[in-house]
């Protein structure tokens, strides 16, 4: 039996489940659909499994559907009997649960910050631009405040968020050149791509290992 998830290359939300599910060995119970969203068109196939028309999608073994990544990430978690990705308990869980938060709250800013830039001049307010980066500044003071305790951490779901956070970056945002002020990001975020899981989900890779459609 396999799961049905809406899936798409490059987005960052769709990366984390998919490394989820390489870190739990459930990736190839998953039925990848490409399934292009936008914020501007429905795509009404994605809403008969998600009315938000967002993506990733996920629709379980049993028919159940799920939607948001760090649900569809907590999901997976729950299946496998391997060590979790998410703590059950203690500090150790809201500590990833944090670094989660912020990883998953700088990718929803990023992609918005996008959608801004690309109004093109005169499209785009200034005042907001200039708040994205203000936010994604200070996200990057605090993630390097916090490597120290994240490289010391056993690999969780708060890792993944933050490696995609970094990811997105690269991706979409190369002019920031973040590497500039946090070299210690720079060092933990050079060891998380040479993970298989995210090697295996970087967007060019991903694409090319979809199965073409019949």
């Amino acid at each position: 039996m396999t799961m049905k998830l809406h899936w798409g290359p490059n987005s960052p939300f769709v990366r984390k489940v998919m490394i989820t599910a390489h870190e739990t060995g459930l990736a190839d119970r998953l039925n990848l659909v490409r399934s292009p969203v936008a914020m501007n068109k429905a795509n009404f196939d994605v809403m008969r499994d998600n009315p938000l028309s967002k993506i990733p999608a996920l629709v379980t073994e049993e028919g159940f559907r799920l939607f948001d990544s760090d649900v569809i990430c907590e999901y997976l978690d729950g299946l496998h009997s391997g060590p979790k990705l998410i703590p059950p308990e203690g500090q150790l869980r809201w500590q990833v649960l944090q670094w989660n938060a912020l990883g998953s709250g700088m990718l929803d800013a990023l992609v918005l910050w996008r959608n801004e830039r690309m109004r093109g001049e005169g499209g785009w307010s200034a005042e907001t631009l200039n708040a994205y980066r203000h936010k994604t500044l200070a996200t990057l003071k605090w993630v390097e405040g916090e490597m120290e305790i994240l490289e010391r951490t056993p690999f969780s779901l708060g890792h993944i968020s933050l490696g995609c956070m970094f990811g997105y970056m690269d991706l979409r945002f190369s002019d920031l050149e973040w590497r500039n002020t946090a070299p210690a990001s720079e060092q933990w975020f050079s060891k998380f791509r040479q993970r298989p899981s995210a090697q295996l989900t970087e967007a060019a890779v991903a694409d090319a290992l979809l199965p073409a459609a019949p």
